[in-house]
């Protein structure tokens, strides 16, 4: 993901167009509800004490869309309450 977003930002960045990706953690779904186990709900997989709300990736993607993110292209932008940081 992070080769195809850059290499297609690379491609067009001439034409003002800009290409990001938002790399998402575990959403707060109905889904991952029903797949994590009791110990996993007591301890989050993530460094942040909650799962991420829909909402919460939804802003990320509007200030990448924004005037405020203007110069921002090729990016991977983690939007994952710090699960990376567990690597």
């Amino acid at each position: 993901m992070v080769g195809l977003t850059q290499g297609a930002a690379l491609e067009v960045a001439a034409c003002g167009i800009r290409i990001n990706a938002v790399a998402p953690g575990p959403v707060n779904t109905p889904f991952l509800g029903r797949q994590l186990t009791e110990r996993e709900r007591v301890s989050p997989v993530t460094p942040c004490p909650d799962l991420l709300n829909p909402a919460e990736i939804a802003q990320a993607i509007l200030w990448l869309c924004s005037d405020a993110a203007s110069f921002v292209t090729g990016q991977v932008l983690s939007v994952d309450g710090g699960m990376m940081l567990n690597r």
